[in-house]
């Protein structure tokens, strides 16, 4: 007796049979989990796009004072980043860092120095960009002529720990390249430090520099382009299954 009419007689099914069977689930399967990654990509489309409108609000609202120290724990970047603040007190000149910058006007580097408020809290700010070849001490300190205490409005921003793109600080050398709140204040012996730091508006400084008011706010949005990509992989799938159905059983 040969082995298929054994198998015939016995109820047996082919193994090819089998195989597509097992191709027409793992296809379905597959349709399923990409239906549920291209829903999870539009809720992060909404959230994003309410995101923008809530920044956007924020941006063009009228200032407020910067959160004080009871407030400093509930500050989170959801709903307080890019929210226009204002603040007064004393400028610490002499523990002034450099952050590396690029921008519209090409490389150089944000001056951020320590401001002491009336609490006897300090807060970064963020005084503007000066260009590379601007960054010596007479061109840094150049709007620093005024000793009393001064008024800066701008965008409350959220610290940016470790470093930059493949560039980690180096607090020991004083080289940075991102706006790290705790570090700077550590290496610079700076105490009770909000954990934001304040990116100041374009109001001039006196000889110039530095330039304020050129933060960048944009968020990258491509959660349609997602969505559509795996709803697209979804019915290629689902077609794939209904095509491997349809072979198995003819």
């Amino acid at each position: 007796m040969s082995i298929e009419r054994q198998r015939a007689e016995e109820g047996a099914t082919p193994p090819s049979r089998n195989a597509r069977r097992a191709l027409t689930s793992a296809l379905l399967l597959l349709a399923a989990v990409f239906v549920a990654l291209g829903t999870w990509q539009m809720q992060r489309l909404f959230w994003k796009l309410d995101l923008i409108e809530r920044v956007e609000a924020r941006i063009h609202a009228e200032p407020v004072p910067a959160p004080a120290r009871a407030a400093w724990r509930a500050v989170s970047r959801e709903t307080d980043e890019y929210r226009r603040v204002v603040a007064t007190g004393l400028f610490q000149h002499d523990k002034t860092v450099l952050v590396q910058a690029m921008t519209e006007r090409g490389a150089g580097f944000w001056v951020l120095t320590p401001m002491r408020l009336a609490d006897d809290t300090s807060v970064l700010i963020n005084r503007g960009f000066v260009p590379s070849d601007r960054s010596d001490p007479a061109a840094r300190l150049a709007s620093e002529i005024a000793a009393g205490p001064v008024t800066v409005t701008g965008l409350l921003r959220i610290s940016e720990p470790g470093g930059g793109f493949l560039r980690a600080n180096d607090p020991a050398n004083d080289r940075w390249f991102s706006r790290d709140v705790a570090a700077i204040a550590a290496s610079k012996g700076i105490a009770d430090i909000t954990p934001y730091f304040i990116d100041a508006d374009a109001t001039p400084n006196a000889g110039g520099l530095p330039i304020g008011g050129l933060t960048v706010v944009s968020f990258r949005n491509s959660h349609l382009v997602y969505a559509l990509t795996w709803y697209a992989l979804a019915v290629m799938s689902a077609v794939g299954a209904w095509y491997v159905y349809r072979s198995r059983r003819a």
